[in-house]
């Protein structure tokens, strides 16, 4: 579908239409008002015991109205696209947010078109058979790998999302976002023990992006290899140690433990260990984190936020100093500060808070085997499952699905059960050694926050931490980040 005027092609919708109803909005006065118009077509499977066992296809459309007045913000939403019920929502919210009166702006100014992900048929339109021999290759090819996979889950979703973003401030965008995700876990068994492996991929992709070099044999193998690796680990080492963060996935450690304290509403609030800290070193000289909401393709990145505003390339922390918050409007015009384009939000039914994109550490000049050497003895931690953090002192706690004893400078045993325990502010500090070989994630995070879940991205070269404390057994947070 042509992502232009999407919604007034298909619901009639007129600038005039949107005039009213931001009219409608700031009727009780306030100081600013915006529509969020969202339409999503779904598709998800999951085969478990070689058999398809669910599969669904979804659409679902609504618009969200935010009014702000100060600091009170009113919204209310509807999944009727009439003028009625819109205007019922503009109605509502305006009593909610109720502030001095002010008048709305006439005429919209349309954001630069840009294009992070074309895609000439999206997957969410392709035939579901298709689909169906995606997930079926993938569970065939994990069974295949060795005969102690004993079960195999894999699931495949898709959708694609049409927005319409206009505001009293005169922003008018719009925008086509596809996704796509495979993932597939296993289950390992032997007679003494069994373990768990899980792999996936994505971003804002077609369907022939499974065709290429991430096979549904690609995540199929690598889920297997988890597994069958943990049935002979070793118990994890106990007590503080040297840590080396394998590159990738692992980055995930560096979202919860530093990306969230970074958004500008916990700052605004004055509840983030980092608040009042812009300008001061929060971390090794070595460590440059960004937050990069314009890389192509990604699971993270999108032409333009849930605010109608372009994502960006975000400085956060350059050779260890902060250098800034990631922000939404509010944020941005309550603190004085730019808006970075980060305004996101889970759907049509939720307000838009700062939220990351692609987050991660740019890469170091050192190699990566030269970190393993200089390692007498520690954790090499590959992949992680689940992980938490408390905003208000960086305290975190993430549980290692993959990991493995440094000894002498050399990789030995895999090792079960570790965490990894820590303090945000203060890890990035005990970085000594960062690799030259950054790498992304595979496209399958999904944050939460406050009861929203956004995708997101992770990355990180081969880092080494001088002092971590490795041991126990984490509480998995699904709610904080997920696979």
């Amino acid at each position: 579908m042509d992502r232009n005027r999407f919604f007034f092609q298909h619901y009639g919708l007129n600038e005039r239409d949107l005039e009213r109803y931001l009219a409608a909005a700031l009727s009780a006065g306030g100081d600013y008002a915006d529509l969020y118009f969202e339409y999503l077509s779904s598709t998800s499977l999951m085969v478990d015991e070689s058999m398809v066992k669910s599969a669904s296809q979804g659409i679902s459309a609504g618009c969200g109205v935010r009014v702000i007045a100060g600091e009170r913000t009113g919204y209310a939403y509807t999944d009727d696209l009439s003028p009625e019920r819109i205007l019922h929502a503009a109605h509502t919210a305006a009593l909610i947010a109720s502030g001095p009166a002010k008048t709305p702006t006439v005429g919209f100014q349309e954001k630069p078109a840009r294009s992070l992900y074309p895609v000439t048929l999206p997957s969410v339109d392709a035939e579901i058979t298709a689909k169906v021999e995606l997930v079926m290759r993938a569970d065939s090819a994990a069974r295949a790998y060795d005969r102690r996979i004993k079960e195999v889950r894999a699931s495949y979703a898709d959708e694609l999302r049409h927005i319409l973003v206009v505001a009293s401030d005169g922003t008018f965008a719009e925008d086509s976002q596809p996704l796509a995700r495979m993932n597939v876990s296993c289950i390992a068994k032997t007679d003494a023990s069994s373990a768990r492996g899980s792999s996936g991929g994505g971003g804002r992709v077609a369907l022939d992006f499974f065709f290429g070099e991430k096979t549904p044999e690609y995540f199929a193998n690598e889920s297997a290899r988890q597994a069958i690796l943990q049935l002979d680990a070793r118990e994890a080492p106990a007590g503080e140690m040297e840590v080396v963060l394998g590159p990738g996935w692992p980055g995930v450690l560096l979202h919860e433990a530093i990306g969230h304290g970074l958004e500008a509403d916990f700052n605004r609030k004055q509840t983030s260990a980092f608040t009042g800290l812009i300008g001061k070193r929060v971390a090794s000289e070595k460590c440059t984190v960004v937050d990069n909401g314009t890389m192509p393709w990604r699971r993270g990145s999108l032409n333009v936020d849930d605010e109608g505003q372009p994502t960006q390339n975000t400085m956060l922390i350059e050779k260890g100093i902060l250098k800034g918050y990631l922000s939404d409007k509010l944020s941005a015009r309550l603190m004085g500060v730019a808006d970075t384009g980060n305004g996101r939000r889970e759907s049509y039914e939720h307000i838009p808070m700062p939220r990351m994109t692609n987050t991660y550490m740019l890469a170091g000049e050192e190699d990566p085997q030269d970190i393993i050497h200089s390692v007498k003895r520690g954790v090499y931690a590959v992949n992680f499952g689940g992980g938490q953090v408390d905003i208000t002192n960086g305290k975190f706690v993430f549980s290692a699905s993959e990991a493995y004893l440094i000894e002498d400078g050399q990789i030995t045993a895999p090792i079960k059960g570790a965490t990894l325990i820590g303090n945000g502010p203060d890890v990035l500090t005990r970085v000594s050694m960062v690799g030259n070989d950054l790498k992304l994630d595979e496209g399958v995070g999904t944050c939460g926050k406050d009861g929203q879940a956004v995708p997101v991205g992770v990355g990180i070269p081969t880092i080494k931490i001088d002092r971590l404390t490795v041991g126990g057994t984490a509480k998995k947070d699904v709610g904080s980040f997920m696979q």
